[in-house]
C-alpha cells in the first residue's frame, strides 16, 4: 500500500506541474507551496530580557482548499512541516512544539493522512545569553513546508519567518503579549520538534532540583564512554598500590580523589559560563596529550613491575602519613585523570555546555559541571575504596600479579593513543587492534605468571588466544573501504547547489575520539557509503579548533563541538532534523540521513 500511495504522490505532483506548464487556468499560478502557505510570528512579551527565555509563536495559515503535512507526518518518505531558527551567538532553541495533525481523507490515498489545514500555530523556545548586546535585533526562521490539494501536490517550499525583538539589559521589567495566542497552548495537543535541547527544557520545565539530577545520571552515563576506560586502570593502580586498609580513611582518600576529577569538569563549567561556549584550545596541544600520554607510560611501568610510584617522604609526611599517598597528591591524582575522558565530549555534554554558555552565570555553570563530574565520579568512589582494600587480600597467588600486567597492558594502550594524538592522529585508529594483538601474546603467552600453575597458565592461554582474536578482528574491519570525502571547500558547495545535489558535511578533529569511532564503524558501513555515493561528502577540519578560519566556520554552521554532522538539500539549505552530534551508529545514520535527501520519496 505504501508503495502505492507514494506512486499516487508522485503522479499527482507530475500531474499538478504538467497542467501548470500547459497553462492551466486553475493551476497555471500554483507553482509552489509557499504560494499557498504563509506565515508570521509573534513574541509572548513586548521585550526579551538578556539572560531570559523567549517564547515565540509562529502561525501558520494555509489557503483554503489545501493543507500541509503534520510535524510527523503519517508516513516517513512525506515532506513533514518543520520550523528551524538560523543559529545566532549567545542564543539557544531550548524547544519547538508542534501541534498534532488532523486526519483527513483524500482521493489519492487509501487511508487518512495526518494534515494541517486552515492557521495552526507552531510553539519556540529560544534562551539569550546574559551577554547578548542589548538593543533591536531580528532572528531569522525557515518553516518547510508542501502544500496539496485533494488532486496535487505542489513542490516544497520554505517559507521565510522574520522576527524582530527588543533584547534589554538582563533584569528589565516586560509586559506580556499576544496572551490570546499563548493562552491557545494545551501540552497533550503538541509534539517536541527535532531542535529541543533536553537539558534546557528540563530546567525550564521541571526545575533546578531535577535539573541537577538529570546532570548526575548523564555523568553516570559518561562513564560507558571509551575515554573513561584508562581512569579504571589509573584508579586501580593509584589505590591498589596503597598501605592503607582503615576502611574509612581509604574512603576518605577516594572521596578527595573524585573531588579532583569534580574540580577539573567544573572549571570546565565556569569557562563555558564565562566564554559563551566550549572550552578553549589547550586540550587539542601536543604537548598536553603528551604529557597524558607520559604520565600513563609511567603507570604502566608501575604495572610491570619497573619501581613502584610513591610520594617524596616531606610531602606524605605531612600531608598524609609516611605509608601512603597524600591528601594533596591524591586529590592532583584526581585532577590529572580527570583530564583523560575529557576528549569524549558527546552530545549531552555540548548540549549543557551551550545552555550552560547562554545563562552567563559562572556559579551555575561551576556546580553544573560538578554535578555532572559527580556523577561520572561515582563509580571510582567504589571502585578507589575497593581497591585501597587490596592489600587485605591474601598476596599467595600469583593470579594477582598477573592480573597486574594486564593493568598495565591497558596503561600501555591508553598511552600509545595519546601519544598518536600528540604526534600522529591519523595512526590512533591503529592502536587499540595493535594493542590486543601485542598484549595478548605477552600476557597469554610470555608472562611467566602461570609457570608451576596449570589452572591460570590455561586462564593466560585463552585469554591470550581470545585478545589476539579481538586485535584481528578488528584490523579486518579496518581494512573495508569507506566514503570517499573531499577536503571543504565554499565553491564546491555552491557548485552542488547549482546542480541541485544535497551535501553532507562532517565536522572533524583529529584529536576528536567519537570522530575516529565514525570513520572506523559508521563511514565504513556498506550501506552507508551506498547511501551517500551520489551526494557532495566533504570533511570539514576544526583540529585548530580556535584558529580564525575553523572559527568563522563555526559560526556559520551553528557548530557547539565535534563530530557534527551536517545534511545540506539541492537547494542550499541545511536539512536541520538530520543533524547529528557525537557517534552515531550506521543505522542510526541513515534513519537520520533518509528523509534529508529522498524528502518526497
Amino acid at each position: 500500500m505504501r508503495n502505492l500511495l507514494k506512486m499516487h504522490l508522485f503522479l499527482a505532483a507530475a500531474l499538478g506541474w504538467t497542467l501548470s506548464a500547459a497553462g492551466t487556468p486553475a493551476i497555471a499560478q500554483m507553482r509552489s507551496s509557499g504560494q499557498q502557505v504563509t506565515a508570521e510570528a509573534r513574541l509572548a512579551t513586548d521585550k526579551v530580557a538578556a539572560g531570559s527565555t523567549a517564547r515565540i509563536a509562529v502561525l501558520v495559515h494555509v489557503a483554503d482548499g489545501w493543507h500541509v503535512n503534520s510535524h510527523q507526518p503519517t508516513y516517513d518518505y512525506l515532506i513533514g512541516t518543520s520550523f528551524a531558527l538560523a543559529s545566532k551567538e549567545g542564543m539557544i532553541i531550548s524547544d519547538i512544539r508542534y501541534p498534532k495533525g488532523v486526519p483527513v481523507k483524500l482521493d489519492f490515498a487509501e487511508s487518512a493522512l495526518d494534515v494541517y489545514e486552515g492557521t495552526v500555530t507552531i510553539f519556540a523556545s529560544v534562551r539569550f545569553s546574559e551577554k547578548v548586546t542589548p538593543g533591536p535585533d531580528t532572528l531569522h526562521g525557515t518553516l518547510e513546508v508542501q502544500a496539496c490539494n485533494n488532486q496535487v501536490c505542489l513542490p516544497p517550499s520554505d517559507v521565510a519567518v522574520t522576527i524582530p525583538v527588543e533584547i534589554t539589559p538582563p533584569g528589565t521589567a516586560v509586559q506580556d503579549a499576544n496572551q490570546e495566542v499563548f493562552a491557545s497552548y494545551r501540552p497533550d495537543q503538541f509534539v517536541s520538534g527535532g531542535e529541543r535541547n533536553e537539558l534546557a527544557a528540563t530546567f525550564e520545565e521541571k526545575g533546578t532540583l531535577v535539573f541537577f539530577l538529570a546532570i548526575f545520571a548523564i555523568g553516570l552515563a559518561l562513564n560507558l564512554t571509551p575515554c573513561v576506560y584508562p581512569m579504571m586502570s589509573v584508579t586501580v593502580s593509584l589505590f591498589g598500590g596503597q598501605s592503607e586498609t582503615n576502611v574509612l580513611r581509604v574512603f576518605f582518600k577516594a572521596v578527595v580523589y573524585v573531588l579532583g576529577i569534580a574540580s577539573m569538569y567544573s572549571v570546565l563549567g565556569v569557562t563555558a559560563a564565562l566564554g559563551g561556549g566550549l572550552f578553549g584550545s589547550w586540550l587539542q596541544s601536543p604537548w598536553v596529550l603528551g604529557g597524558i600520554a607520559a604520565l600513563l607510560f609511567g603507570l604502566a611501568l608501575s604495572s610491570f613491575g619497573l619501581y613502584q610510584i610513591q610520594m617524596p617522604y616531606w610531602l606524605t609526611s605531612k600531608l598524609g602519613g609516611t605509608t601512603g599517598t597524600g591528601l594533596i597528591a591524591t586529590y592532583l591524582s584526581g585532577l590529572v585523570v580527570g583530564v583523560f575522558a575529557a576528549p569524549c565530549i558527546g552530545p549531552p555534554v555540548i548540549a549543557l555546555m551551550a545552555f550552560v554558555g547562554t545563562r552567563g552565570d559562572a556559579m551555575f555553570g561551576f556546580w553544573s559541571f560538578f554535578v555532572l563530574s559527580l556523577g561520572l565520579g561515582f563509580p571510582y568512589l567504589i571502585l578507589g575504596t575497593f581497591s585501597g582494600l587490596l592489600k587485605k587480600v591474601p598476596r599467595s597467588g600469583t593470579w594477582l600479579v598477573w592480573v597486574e600486567r594486564i593493568f598495565g597492558i591497558i596503561l600501555t594502550g591508553a598511552a600509545l593513543f595519546y601519544l598518536s594524538l600528540a604526534v600522529a592522529p591519523k595512526l590512533s585508529a591503529y592502536v587499540v587492534p595493535v594493542v590486543l594483538i601485542l598484549g595478548g601474546l605477552y600476557a597469554g603467552f610470555v608472562d611467566r605468571s602461570g609457570r608451576g600453575k596449570p589452572v591460570l597458565q590455561r586462564i593466560q592461554w585463552v585469554f591470550g588466544a581470545v585478545t589476539i582474536l579481538l586485535g584481528g578482528l578488528f584490523l579486518s574491519q579496518m581494512r573495508q573501504p569507506g566514503i570517499v570525502w573531499e577536503p571543504f571547500s565554499e565553491q564546491r558547495v555552491l557548485e552542488a547547489k547549482e546542480n541541485g545535489v544535497p551535501v553532507l558535511l562532517d565536522f572533524y578533529a583529529d584529536w576528536c575520539i567519537p570522530c575516529l569511532e565514525l570513520d572506523r564503524n559508521t563511514w565504513t558501513d556498506p550501506g552507508v557509503v551506498q547511501a551517500t555515493k551520489d551526494i557532495v561528502r566533504m570533511k570539514v577540519d576544526l583540529t585548530h579548533f580556535d584558529s580564525p578560519e575553523s572559527d568563522a566556520l563555526r559560526k556559520k554552521f551553528g557548530i557547539s563541538g565535534v563530530p557534527t554532522i551536517v545534511v545540506l538539500r539541492g537547494d542550499g539549505t541545511e536539512a536541520v532534523e538530520s543533524r547529528i552530534v557525537g557517534f552515531i551508529p550506521p543505522k542510526e545514520f541513515l534513519a537520520k540521513l533518509k528523509p534529508a535527501l529522498n524528502p518526497g520519496s
